[in-house]
C-alpha cells in the first residue's frame, strides 16, 4: 500500500498549524475587541427593551468564537438579557468552529469557506431571532433568572505549579511568538500567496505549533482542570491567556479532525468510494452533525467544520445543523447556574437544528 505513517502525521500536523496561524489572528483579535467593549455590558438592569432582546442575543452569537455566548450567559444571570435573547445567542453561535471556516490553508478553499461561513451565519441569525422571539412570547423559563451567581469562573489553580508556569508563561509566550511568525504568511494566504524564502521554517513552525498546542490544551484541561473561559477580563494579559487557551484548543481539535478524516478517506475507504457514500447518505450526515454539534463546548462544531473543509461533497445542511445545535463554551457557565436552562436550550436547539438541516437539504442548499 505504501502508507508512510510518519509523513502522514507530519502533513496533518503542518495542515493544523497552517490553519492555526490564521485562527490565532482571528481569536486574539476578537478577544481584544471583546475586552475593549466589555464595559458596555455592565450597565443597566436590562439591555434595551424586551422586544429587542432576541436581536441583541443573536448579534452576540454572531461574534466569532465563544465570547459572545459567555457574555450572553452573564447578562442572562444578571437579568440584563431575556431567555429568548439567550436562546438566540446559542442558536446563532458557531463557537470556535467559526475560526476553522475562517482559516486559510491547503486544506481549505478560502473563498468556499468564507461563503460557507456567511451562509451558516445568516441562516443561524434568522433562526436564532425567530426562536428567541418565540421563547419570549410563550414565556419559556420566565422566572428562572438568578438574582446572583455563586459560580466561580476564575482560573483558581496553583500559580506556582510547573503546569501553571508552562501554560501562563513558557507555553503562552511560545504560542504567541509562533502566531506572530505565521501571521504574515497567513494574511498572504487569503490571496493565495505565501513567503517562499521561509517555506521550510514555516513548515516546522506549523508542526511545532500544533504539537505545542496539543500539549498546552491537555495540561490546561487535564492537569489544571480549567474547563471554561473567565467571565470577564481585568487586563490585556488575562484576555490573551484566554485567547491562547482557545487557540490551543482549536488547533488540537483541528489536528484530530484532520487526522481522522484524512485517515478514513485516504487510507481505509478511498476517496472515490467515500465521495459516493457522502452523496448518497446526506440525510444521515445531517442528523449525525446535529448531534455532534450539540455536545457541550466547541469540540463538536470544530470537528464538523473540519469535516466540511476536508471531506469532498460534505453537505452544507449538515454544517448548518451542527452550527444551530452548538452552544459553544457559553453553555458551561449556564450549566453551573441552571442545569434546567442549559438542558432545555440544548434540547430545543438540537430539534431546531435537525428540522432546519432537513429543510435546507430538501431545498438544495
Amino acid at each position: 500500500m505504501g502508507f508512510d505513517l510518519w509523513t502522514f502525521i507530519l502533513d496533518n500536523l503542518e495542515a493544523a498549524g497552517v490553519i492555526g496561524g490564521y485562527v490565532s489572528i482571528s481569536i486574539v483579535g476578537f478577544a481584544l475587541i471583546t475586552y475593549a467593549t466589555q464595559e458596555k455590558f455592565k450597565t443597566s438592569i436590562q439591555l434595551g427593551p424586551k422586544w429587542i432582546q432576541p436581536i441583541i442575543g443573536a448579534l452576540l452569537g454572531v461574534i466569532p468564537g465563544c465570547g459572545g455566548t459567555i457574555v450572553a450567559s452573564s447578562m442572562y444571570r444578571k437579568k440584563k438579557l431575556s431567555y429568548g435573547g439567550l436562546f438566540a445567542a446559542f442558536i446563532t453561535t458557531l463557537g470556535e468552529g467559526s475560526f476553522v471556516l475562517l482559516g486559510a490553508s491547503d486544506e481549505a478553499d478560502v473563498a468556499s469557506n468564507l461563503r460557507a461561513f456567511a451562509i451558516v451565519t445568516i441562516v443561524g441569525l434568522f433562526i436564532g431571532i425567530f426562536v428567541g422571539y418565540l421563547a419570549d412570547a410563550i414565556g419559556i423559563r420566565k422566572a428562572s433568572h438568578l438574582a446572583s451567581s455563586k459560580a466561580d469562573y476564575s482560573n483558581n489553580y496553583p500559580k506556582e505549579s510547573l503546569a501553571a508556569k508552562f501554560t501562563d508563561h513558557i507555553g503562552f509566550y511560545l504560542i504567541i511568538a509562533m502566531a506572530i511568525f505565521l501571521a504574515p504568511g497567513s494574511i498572504m494566504a487569503l490571496w493565495g500567496g505565501g513567503i517562499e524564502a521561509i517555506e521550510t521554517q514555516t513548515f516546522w513552525v506549523c508542526v511545532i505549533l500544533t504539537i505545542l498546542s496539543i500539549v498546552y490544551y491537555l495540561v490546561h484541561r487535564l492537569v489544571l482542570k480549567v474547563d471554561c473561559h473567565n467571565e470577564t477580563h481585568t487586563s490585556v494579559r488575562s484576555t490573551l491567556l484566554d485567547a491562547v487557551s482557545d487557540v490551543a484548543m482549536v488547533i488540537t481539535y483541528v489536528f484530530i479532525g484532520l487526522f481522522v478524516a484524512n485517515f478514513i478517506i485516504d487510507i481505509l475507504v478511498g476517496p472515490e468510494r467515500f465521495d459516493e457514500w457522502m452523496k448518497s447518505s446526506a440525510a444521515i450526515v445531517v442528523i449525525l452533525a446535529a448531534f455532534i454539534g450539540a455536545t457541550p463546548g466547541c469540540g463538536g462544531m470544530i470537528a464538523v467544520a473540519v469535516a466540511y473543509i476536508t471531506i469532498p461533497n460534505f453537505p452544507m445542511p449538515a454544517l448548518i445543523a451542527a452550527a444551530i445545535a452548538t452552544s459553544g463554551d457559553g453553555i458551561f457557565p449556564l450549566l453551573a447556574d441552571s442545569k434546567k436552562d442549559a438542558f432545555l436550550i440544548t434540547l430545543v436547539s438540537l430539534v431546531v437544528a435537525i428540522i432546519v438541516g432537513y429543510v435546507s437539504l430538501s431545498i438544495g442548499v
